[in-house]
């Protein structure tokens, strides 16, 4: 079972950001979209910016960025 915890749309930008090498592409409304360039090509995800993130919602942003659900749990 995940151990994920539940964060903030902002705590989970900076974690992103700052130890997985995403970057800001652009914000519509309350979501942010995220880059990041790879040798196998684009991964791009979306945070939206809520105080507090259900877990599923977490889930799915880690999937499109194609980040382990233990990789992500170092950093919370």
């Amino acid at each position: 079972m995940s151990k994920l915890k539940k964060i903030s749309g902002k705590e989970c930008l900076k974690i992103l950001c700052n130890k997985f090498g995403f970057e800001i592409l652009r914000q519509r409304g309350s979501h942010v979209i995220l880059k990041k360039e790879t040798s196998s090509g684009k991964i791009g995800t979306v945070v939206p910016m809520h105080q507090e993130l259900k877990i599923g919602t977490l889930k799915s942003i880690l999937e499109l960025a194609k980040i382990k659900e233990e990789d992500f749990m170092e950093y919370q």
